[in-house]
């Protein structure tokens, strides 16, 4: 057995030996699982005429990443062709691009949305904070190293090519990102010395963003909200305006970013869903990412934000193959 195939069989066990029904994902195991019946059923989709994509669509947003994962390999024992490869050849445009993902790990996944905010001309700052802000730690520890096996480059060192200044430690310390106090008690001794550093640091006629960079970035959002509600009070204002008072250009945007999602990250990206509901690969980029962790609280967040459902917004902004996946991934109505 090779190399590959070892990695594969071992991500597969350690996946299906955590999977549990208590998920606030939308896409769950499917019951009764053949990878080999769903591997021919999608040989004989690509080899008709046109391909039938209903098919492609219908059996790979309805299987979790494991077994979508298992049908890739038993796929590749069947025909000698890697699926991925066939997908290619079959789809085009932002169907292709959202089937790809679907077979991705979410680790490798999670890589190629970070490498897609940073590559060719410009940087997309918001993208790639959207992508930073709603991981865990593991989660980025994870994706850094999937981003070196898929690109061949270190994630840390595009960063700071790609970015400039206080935004460059803000990024990376996002990246590394450990919460360092304690989750077991609320340590109100570190909540004012926390509060006093954020406030004192923008008093001053400069502003120092090194402590808010430090706190924001290793305190988990438990504490991080209690301090900000903190904040508030000390300062009679809201901490996103305090923020946009005191810091400019790419270190304001970040700041913004990571206030916003700390205390709820079902809720930012429900906004950014609603915000941005025309782009096909902010969407579906939302949608594979949290599809099996916590898209029921991201549809809950979507219909008090918007008095609309997801599934029904999905279903009025797209349509044929594109919208049966979306709504596959979204699961169900709100209602």
């Amino acid at each position: 057995m090779n190399n590959e195939a070892w990695v594969l069989r071992k991500y597969l066990w350690e996946q299906s030996h955590a999977m549990w029904w208590g998920t606030l994902g939308t896409v769950r195991p499917f019951p009764n699982f053949n990878s080999e019946k769903d591997a021919r059923d999608i040989q004989t989709a690509l080899e008709s005429k046109d391909s039938d994509v209903n098919t492609l669509v219908r059996i790979l947003t309805n299987r979790n990443n494991v077994q979508r994962q298992s049908i890739a390999e038993s796929y590749r024992n069947l025909t000698q062709k890697e699926l991925c490869l066939a997908l290619k050849k079959a789809l085009s445009g932002g169907l292709e691009q959202l089937m790809l993902g679907l077979m991705m790990t979410p680790s490798q996944f999670d890589a190629h949305r970070l490498r897609q905010t940073i590559e060719g001309i410009g940087t997309d700052e918001e993208s790639l904070l959207a992508v930073l802000c709603t991981k865990s730690p593991q989660q980025l520890k994870d994706a850094t190293i999937a981003y070196k096996q898929e690109f061949g480059r270190y994630l840390e060192n595009d960063l700071i090519s790609e970015t400039s200044k206080d935004f460059t430690k803000l990024v990376l310390a996002i990246l590394k990102k450990e919460e360092l106090n304690s989750k077991e008690m609320v340590d109100y001794q570190l909540i004012d010395q926390d509060v006093n550093a954020l406030n004192d640091a923008v008093n001053g006629k400069k502003k120092d963003p090194a402590p808010w960079i430090q706190v924001l970035t290793t305190r988990d959002s438990n504490h991080l909200n209690r301090v900000l509600s903190r904040l508030e009070d000390l300062r009679g204002e809201t901490v996103d305006k305090t923020v946009q008072s005191h810091f400019s250009g790419d270190l304001r945007l970040g700041f913004r970013t990571l206030v916003g999602s700390i205390p709820s990250i079902p809720l930012f990206l429900a906004q950014r869903l609603h915000s941005n509901i025309k782009k096909g690969s902010l969407v579906h980029g939302i949608l594979i990412s949290h599809s099996e962790e916590d898209l029921l609280c991201v549809r809950i967040e979507y219909r008090r934000l918007t008095n609309t459902s997801l599934y029904s917004t999905l279903q009025k902004e797209y349509k044929g193959e594109m919208q049966q996946a979306l709504l596959a991934l979204c699961r169900s109505e709100d209602l």
